[in-house]
């Protein structure tokens, strides 16, 4: 059967490599055929044969020379697969020619010499039906062709002798032909299959490395695609953090002035949209900071306990609007982590576990064990087939929301959670059941020591700044939201859009800071703008740097200036945190 499957896999094929493996022995089989040849004229020569072994040793010479020319030839121009056939049917004639030349050598010499020699001659015609095994058996009809003429003469000229010690000669002669066949045969079928096996093979790599290629290719394209994506992510969320941002100063500004009971609800409904807006904007925002690998953690060493109570008070209510319970165990465990990294966690996970959850509740608990508190958010939830559960941390995908409803977030949390896990080496598991519910499971190293935050105090917002500040960004609306919010705190503010009309400005009022949108116009930075003016007034005036870029490689420069960096769209009270921070230097 898979003989049959060999031989439909390409014939002409396969004959060139059983043809070349023939031809590749041409070189030995001319020498030794023809030293031997030369050994027999001396030792068998006599007197009444010398003229029948000379001219039968100048035709095996010849027929040697012949060979040797055919194959040097042949091997040298290179099988085609056309003249495959051609070439096995030259080396039948070649081969049927010279077995018939060493059969003839029986003729030549046993006339009238004794025993010995006749048994000499067998043993030689043997050797040599032998030796075509290897040398032959690759196309099998060349060995036939070589051996049928050998052992023809032989016998003929055994059997004409008429001696019973000659025919017992020729019955061992026929005996050991049969067995040389039946080994010519099996070498002729481990031979096919092993070059039958050797083009499967080659096939497999063909098609492997076509398979490669093609993968290689959906890889290019998948990384042009997710690359594609990451700048229009980048683009489209720069460009909506522009007008979020000078619509959230806008409010600021509106909230601080004498309004109706009626417009201040009002008022209160757009923040509540404004500040989902800028949640999602935010998510997009962390993921691309883990992307970009700028998140630096600060580790140290806290009790969770109040972290926990933060998250309980700010998120419980989401539970209670879905009429789920939402609990928190007490613990006494200190650990070490990032506080605000783990909060990130904690309130992915945690707002994942209510928003998947209709019945039952959510509940959120650590142990120690094995020297490690292990952190829990238990939930009641929809569950996660097995199948699912290492696609959830991908970004942007998401169970059960084929709408993209934007009440159920982007897709983005687990993913952010499981980069900043890893970001902190913390271990990060789900174990789940569809209609059971799931748990997240972070494991956090436990500490003995506490140490205290040297966090600025927050001072209050009533307070004036009393700061003259240089504000450079090149979108106006944003200028006018700064504008309107900076002289309400209580500074005396300019805002300009190009690095040159800031220093321009810079030479006539210095600035006490300089607040500036880190990409502006002509492919020009922050960074400059600020390095430009310090060069200007001395390296150590305070500044800080806006961004609502989220592509990664301008995460990176950014976070490289060194210079304090808030992200688009800023909450007032975040901004005002920091110009607090920047007067009383403690950035």
């Amino acid at each position: 059967m898979r003989l049959r499957k060999l031989l439909r896999l390409s014939e002409t094929h396969i004959l060139v490599e059983q043809v070349r493996l023939v031809l590749s022995h041409v070189y030995s089989s001319a020498v030794s055929g023809t030293l031997l040849a030369l050994l027999m004229l001396w030792v068998l020569s006599n007197e009444s044969n010398a003229f029948n072994m000379k001219l039968w040793c100048a035709a095996m010479l010849l027929s040697k020379a012949a060979s040797l020319i055919h194959g040097h030839r042949q091997l040298s121009s290179g099988i085609q697969a056309e003249r495959a056939y051609r070439i096995a049917l030259e080396l039948m004639l070649l081969n049927a020619v010279e077995g018939a030349l060493w059969g003839a050598m029986a003729w030549a010499a046993l006339d009238n010499t004794g025993g010995n020699a006749a048994i000499l001659v067998i043993a030689v015609t043997a050797a040599a039906a032998g030796a075509a095994v290897p040398e032959m058996s690759p196309v099998l009809p060349v060995f036939f062709a070589f051996v049928i003429p050998e052992l023809g003469a032989v016998l003929s000229r055994i059997i004409l002798l008429d001696d019973p010690f000659y025919d017992a000669l020729a019955l061992g002669s026929l005996l050991y032909i049969g067995h040389l066949s039946m080994q010519a045969v099996n070498s002729w079928k481990a031979i096919l299959s092993a070059i039958g096996l050797r083009f499967e093979n080659a096939e497999l790599v063909d098609q492997l490395r076509i398979e490669t290629s093609i993968a290689e290719a959906a890889m290019r394209e998948a990384e042009h695609a997710n690359t594609a994506k990451s700048k229009f992510l980048a683009a489209a969320s720069h460009d909506l953090r522009q007008p979020i941002h000078a619509q959230g100063l806008f409010l600021e500004a509106l909230a601080r002035t004498d309004l109706t009971p009626h417009q201040r609800e009002l008022l209160s409904s757009v923040r509540s949209s404004s500040e989902a807006s800028g949640e999602l904007l935010n998510a997009l925002l962390d993921f691309s900071r883990i992307e970009a690998g700028v998140v630096k953690p600060h580790i140290q060493s806290f009790r969770l306990q109040p972290l926990l109570n933060k998250i309980e008070n700010e998120l419980a209510p989401q539970a209670d609007a879905k009429n789920i319970v939402y609990r928190s165990r007490e613990t006494l465990l200190v650990v070490r982590s990032d506080q605000v990294l783990l909060e990130s966690i904690l309130r992915n996970l945690v707002t994942n576990a209510i928003r998947y959850t209709q019945s039952g509740g959510v509940l959120v608990a650590c142990r120690q064990r094995s020297g490690q508190a292990v952190l829990e958010i238990w939930d009641t939830g929809i569950g996660i087939a097995p199948e699912f559960q290492q696609e959830v941390f991908r970004e942007f995908y998401q169970l059960g929301n084929p709408e993209r409803d934007r009440n159920k977030g982007l897709g983005l949390g687990l993913a952010i959670s499981e980069g900043l896990a890893r970001t902190l080496g913390h271990r990060l598991e789900l174990v789940s059941k569809p209609n059971r519910g799931s748990v997240f499971r972070l494991y956090l190293p436990v500490s003995t020591d506490i140490v205290l935050a040297n966090h600025a105090v927050m001072q209050s917002r009533t307070r004036v700044l009393r700061a003259s500040v240089l504000v450079i960004d090149d979108d106006e609306i944003v200028r006018d939201g700064m504008l309107q919010l900076l002289c309400d705190w209580g500074c005396e503010c300019e805002a300009v859009e190009s690095i040159e009309e800031a220093l321009a400005i810079a030479r006539l009022r210095p600035p006490d800071v300089i607040i500036s949108d880190y990409r502006l116009r002509k492919q020009r930075t922050g960074v400059e703008a600020i390095a430009a003016v310090r060069e200007l007034l001395g390296a150590n005036l305070p500044a800080l740097l806006i961004t609502g870029d989220t592509a990664p490689e301008r995460l990176r420069e950014a976070q490289a200036s060194g210079i304090p960096l808030l992200h688009k769209p800023v909450s007032p009270g975040k901004l005002y945190k920091k110009l607090v921070e920047l007067q009383q230097g403690i950035l």
